[in-house]
């Protein structure tokens, strides 16, 4: 699978991929959102310019009453606040509501992440609300909020 956004490559991953990928999720500002996967098998790779800087996944529900799907994604802090998030989710965004088929999507980032919350409204997502003790926190074991926002597919900018 390969995905074409405005400057970032959707793609299957490869061989290598996950080296980079250990390596980006170890360092201290995306540890702080993200624990270090058992495997990246089920992402996607983000590539600029020939460069993995993060990955992309998403889920499916396929109850017809009450189908949507989920994305989450990590970038390398090296590229956070350029632009490239908010390219990431919505090139997936639109693949998976044209070719998907999906009327809905969510995304939940933690409540305290607002880089990640202002990339998300970007693309048009709207924040639905607070998620108690939603997440565990993997370095400190401690349950933090999430913010639950959604994006129905007529809104997708």
């Amino acid at each position: 699978m390969e995905l074409r956004g405005d400057r970032v490559v959707l793609r299957t991953m490869t061989e290598g991929d996950s080296e980079v990928l250990d390596r980006i999720v170890r360092e201290p500002e995306v540890a702080a959102w993200w624990p270090p996967p058992d495997d990246y098998e089920d992402m996607l790779a983000v590539v600029l310019a020939g460069e993995v800087i993060g990955a992309v996944q998403f889920d499916e529900e396929t109850d017809p009453e009450f189908r949507r799907a989920g994305i989450d994604i990590f970038l390398t802090a090296s590229h956070h606040g350029k632009g490239l998030g908010a390219d990431t989710v919505r090139t997936l965004a639109r693949w998976l509501v044209r070719e998907r088929g999906h009327h809905r999507l969510t995304i939940d980032p933690a409540a305290a992440n607002t880089a990640a919350i202002r990339s998300y409204g970007k693309v048009g997502f709207k924040p639905v609300g607070i998620m108690r003790a939603y997440w565990r926190d993997h370095r400190s074991g401690a349950w933090q909020d999430g913010l639950l926002m959604d994006l129905l597919a007529d809104e997708l900018t």
